[in-house]
């Protein structure tokens, strides 16, 4: 009879936690509306990696491909929750607008912030002394650059259509450049193969990029070519730099200067979400602030997604580096578990 006894209680205990393990994962029965920019790159892999830990802590996530600018304003008004593409400082303007009802969580998912500027190759830099841009303003050296016969320095510039392109147009006004060198702006990738293969061809290249990306993995940072810092601080209307173009420690900065002025300083992807709906989920906060990789990553890749960058190549590339970082991802999930449970 104690036995039987025994057996029931413990029978009630155990039908009494079980809504309790139905809701031990934080996100078990939420749903969140996610959200990716319209312009694909490296971040699509980050925000596969974020959906997928989402989902592994429990929520439901649908997702979407929008601009920067319609998902701050969805964010602000409550009809999108979250997106890891936030690009800052360059989209500081129109976070500023929706500050009061949008938060930034992350910190920066690049460890130590990405770089945009202008390379040339080692070899010429060196040959010449060549060691910021205004260097190009002396018609012999600009010549050294000049693959069409005009007489200028063919600076390989971005699409028509983006806004980097718009800071270098600008800077080689700015800087007296323009009548010794020429913006050349079309599709970045087929100029960008263009300026591998005359690199390949011993011949001088100069062109803009940014990092991490696979052009910086093709030609590498003080060993095949360097970064030429800008004379001084200088940005179109409309183009912020809170902390200056001075950037410390870049790899590669002609005349192995420790510190480089950059085109636009330093950047990072951000993590943004409504601000009520990351007060309901402090789990997505915490991990939103653990989230964060390496530059060395984000340019591995670069170069992987330059070979394939399909939704099913961007997922497989995510599940790769979850099962390769096991350790750090589980540490994520038990950060964000530990956050929800107070």
């Amino acid at each position: 009879m104690k036995t039987k006894t025994f057996s029931l209680t413990t029978a009630l205990v155990c039908a009494a936690a079980l809504p309790a393990l139905a809701q031990s994962l934080p996100g078990e029965g939420k749903d969140v509306r996610m959200s990716r920019s319209d312009s694909l790159g490296t971040q699509y892999i980050q925000d596969e990696i974020l959906k997928t830990a989402l989902e592994d802590l429990g929520y439901d996530v649908s997702m979407t491909n929008v601009g920067t600018s319609a998902f701050l304003q969805a964010a602000a008004q409550g009809d999108l929750d979250i997106s890891g593409d936030i690009n800052m400082p360059q989209r500081a303007l129109q976070y500023d607008t929706v500050a009061d009802d949008v938060t930034l969580l992350s910190g920066g998912t690049i460890g130590g912030g990405g770089i945009n500027g202008y390379l040339i190759d080692k070899a010429t830099a060196d040959e010449y002394g060549i060691k910021d841009l205004s260097a190009l303003a002396d018609p012999e050296i600009a010549k050294l650059f000049d693959n069409d016969g005009d007489g200028k320095a063919d600076l390989m510039n971005c699409d028509p259509g983006w806004s980097c392109g718009d800071v270098v147009d600008y800077q080689l006004e700015e800087f007296g450049l323009g009548d010794t060198v020429e913006s050349v702006r079309a599709k970045y990738e087929p100029l960008l193969a263009e300026t591998f293969a005359q690199f390949r061809q011993g011949k001088p290249v100069l062109y803009y990029t940014w990092s991490p990306s696979f052009v910086t993995e093709t030609l590498v940072p003080g060993k095949d070519v360097v970064w030429l810092p800008i004379p001084y601080d200088a940005a179109p209307e409309g183009v912020s730099v809170p902390n200056g173009h001075l950037v410390e420690g870049v790899v590669g900065c002609a005349g192995d200067a420790p510190s480089c002025r950059m085109a636009t300083g330093s950047w990072n992807w951000e993590i943004a979400a409504n601000r009520d709906f990351i007060a309901e989920n402090p789990a997505i906060a915490k991990l939103a602030e653990e989230m964060e990789w390496p530059l060395a990553t984000w340019s591995t890749w670069e170069t992987q997604m330059k070979g394939d960058n399909s939704d099913r190549a961007i997922r497989k590339i995510a599940a790769g580096w979850i099962e390769e970082n096991r350790a750090t991802y589980d540490a994520w999930l038990a950060a964000a578990k530990a956050a929800a449970a107070g």
